[in-house]
């Protein structure tokens, strides 16, 4: 059967390859269904429930199938894997929860359920927010008070002792790390989240295992079978022929991608970490072994399912090996699995790679969602230079994604900033990028007069210039300076700074993803430190511990203007989060940038069904004005409510914005 699909693709060129591997495809399943209603029959499956499988499998067999025989189709043992994927799939179905399978049913009517604007997202470590998932579970009120519909937990799952990449070398995908709790409380999390309204988003870690992994350790051992589960030379020949055309991730923590085990006496390609093995995915084991764990994850609850490190998945050699259209196809035929046997849980793609390559993970066939790392990198730019040019330059063409998918718009995150611009958008307004990005790492740690920034470099490697910031929204935005200089002007603006970001994540377009802490404005903490495991990661100095004493702000009677920084932080940002939910424009992604001839004021058009918004945002500290003409031929309209302060604006004279000012204006 190979042998004649690939003499289909010879002869037929690329439409006949296609054709022939769908009547393979037609074929193989025609073989395999006995092999499936065995397989039901075995596990006294319903009827119900066989049928409502086979209708998904009938309608993404065929593309599944042709991306797995292009990834796997010369092996000798696909068809065994083919088998083996597609008993997983069905387990997969037959072990879903109920519950689960209910939520299934509704979100297959409705693929784009995620881009209502009600969905408003958090991010937090466990046990730097609640110290293990029992206590987080009493914590679901305050997402709520906060206005949270959407929960990210980074890495929860059993990790190596020690220094373990912020949890991002995974030791056992099927047990929870013990000092946060068990799968149980996971589970029973979920159940909470769902009935409360709130969508749960874990992380899967799938270009790299822990060393300590059992496939790891079995391939330590001796076992050729699970040394094939990694990319493991016996000396540096090969190695060296990859490095010559790959880059340094952490180059001040090691240098080249490849660690020397000395138990087996060979190299092993490690992308991030010596202790996190890169996964082989030209093994078609490897692929259905994640996928078995994939689903583990799914049916602990998962709505939304972040896959790590999508850029670094395939590797071919004389290629960087990151963004391969192999790695592409690997993500659609997890895509089609999840499709076929838990269809409530989409994917969120972290790439934070080139803009243009960002997107291409982006389709309702292969990520849903995706984290927008140009656009928080050019929302910093543009605080930092008081402009908006570089910021306008990339949404006039790199906000529009397709039907059914959404952005992550986040400003921070556990990891860092790193300055994601397109060079060649910076060159057309006149931008040297290189220099620019010097810049912005002197201005952000501090370094460059008159900043207000209080960053710390992340990974500066001295050979290239390359440099990434790390800190907390708070302390970037200047609070961090103006307690420390008692500047009360400094404060005001610092929170300012902060809700003028805060208020774009939520209203460009997308999820606005908030890293828990920053709804209290919590600096930098230093402290880490004193913690070996945590010392040589600079990244820990914006992962701060949640100090619950800070709701006992929240009680007494001043309006959310006066009181402390912390409270008229939260309260400005509650507030924001509600007016969000109740307009109806801020749905979808559909934004339009509108002109209004003021390189410091940020403004575009929200729009869904018959509704509109407009936004009007002023990244300088001096007060800006803008044409109330275009205001009134751009929103359709004489007089507008600014939907943040509830003062109504007439356009017959120009709008002045104050300094950081951000308005939604809604027409009346």
């Amino acid at each position: 059967m190979i042998g004649s699909i690939q003499h289909r693709a010879t002869t037929n060129g690329r439409a006949g390859a296609s054709d022939g591997v769908r009547f393979e495809a037609e074929l193989s399943l025609k073989r395999l269904m006995p092999r499936l209603q065995q397989h039901w029959e075995d596990a006294q499956v319903d009827e119900t429930l066989r049928h409502e499988f086979e209708v998904r499998l009938n309608e993404h067999w065929s593309d599944l199938f042709e991306l797995l025989f292009d990834l796997y189709g010369t092996r000798y043992d696909f068809f065994y894997h083919l088998e083996q994927i597609l008993l997983t799939t069905a387990d997969a179905w037959i072990h879903r929860p109920e519950s689960l399978r209910r939520l299934d049913r509704h979100r297959v009517l409705e693929p784009d359920w995620f881009a209502s604007q009600k969905v408003v997202g958090g991010a937090l470590y466990v046990d730097l927010f609640s110290e293990n998932l029992g206590k987080l579970r009493e914590s679901i009120d305050y997402f709520k008070q906060l206005g949270l519909t959407y929960l990210h937990l980074m890495p929860l799952f059993a990790v190596r002792p020690g220094d373990n990449d912020g949890g991002y070398a995974i030791s056992n995908y099927r047990s929870v790390d013990p000092r946060l709790g068990t799968i149980d409380d996971l589970r029973l999390l979920a159940d909470a989240l769902r009935e409360a309204g709130i969508t749960l988003v874990l992380d899967f870690v799938f270009n790299h295992t822990s060393d300590d992994h059992q496939w790891a350790q079995q391939a330590q051992a001796g076992d050729r079978e699970y040394q094939q589960f990694y990319y493991i030379f016996p000396d540096r020949t090969l190695p060296d022929q990859y490095e010559q055309t790959l880059r340094e991730i952490f180059p001040t923590v090691r240098r080249g991608n490849f660690t020397w085990h000395d138990g087996m006496r060979q190299w092993v390609w490690t992308t991030f970490n010596s202790f996190q093995w890169d996964l082989n995915y030209s093994n078609p084991a490897v692929f259905r072994a994640m996928a078995e764990e994939m689903f583990f994850i799914a049916d602990t609850g998962v709505d939304i399912l972040r896959l790590d490190a999508v850029a670094f998945i395939w590797k071919e050699m004389g290629t960087s090996c990151e963004n391969l259209p192999k790695a592409h196809k690997l993500i659609q035929a997890f895509n089609r699995l999840a499709r076929i046997a838990t269809p409530g849980m989409v994917f969120k793609s972290e790439a934070i790679v080139h803009p243009d390559d960002v997107v291409r993970y982006i389709s309702p066939e292969e990520c849903q969602i995706s984290y927008n790392p140009t656009l928080m990198a050019l929302l910093w730019e543009s605080l930092a230079t008081r402009e908006c040019r570089l910021l306008v330059k990339s949404l006039s063409h790199r906000h529009r994604l397709p039907p059914d998918t959404a952005w992550v718009n986040y400003l921070r995150c556990h990891d860092d900033i790193g300055w994601t611009f397109d060079d060649a958008d910076a060159a057309q307004i006149g931008i040297n990028a290189y220099d620019h990005r010097q810049f912005l790492n002197r201005f952000y740690t501090g370094q460059f007069k008159g900043s207000f920034a209080r960053g710390v470099p992340f990974q500066e490697n001295l050979d290239t210039g390359d440099m990434r910031i790390a800190g907390t929204l708070a302390s970037l935005a200047g609070l961090e300076k103006a307690i420390e200089e008692d500047d009360e002007e400094g404060k005001d603006l610092a929170i300012k700074r902060m809700l003028l970001l805060q208020g774009i994540t939520l209203s460009i377009g997308g999820i606005p993803l908030i890293y828990l802490g920053e709804e209290w404005a919590m600096l930098n903490d230093y402290e880490f430190v004193k913690d070996p495991a945590k010392a040589g990661d600079t990244r820990w100095v914006h992962r701060p511990k949640m100090q619950w004493e800070f709701l006992a702000e929240l009680d007494d009677s001043l309006e959310a203007s006066g009181g402390s920084i912390r409270r008229r932080v939260f309260l400005s940002l509650q507030r924001m989060i509600a007016a969000r939910k109740s307009l109806r424009a801020l749905a979808g992604q559909a934004m339009e940038l509108v002109n209004v001839n003021n390189t410091h004021v940020l403004s575009f058009v929200r729009h869904c069904d018959s509704h509109r918004l407009i936004v009007l945002a002023n990244f300088s500290e001096q007060p800006q004005t803008v044409s109330g003409n275009l205001l009134r031929t751009a929103g359709i309209g004489r007089f507008f409510e600014d939907a943040i302060s509830g003062q109504t604006i007439g356009t017959s004279h120009d709008i002045h914005l104050d300094g950081y000012q951000l308005m939604w204006l809604k027409r009346v």
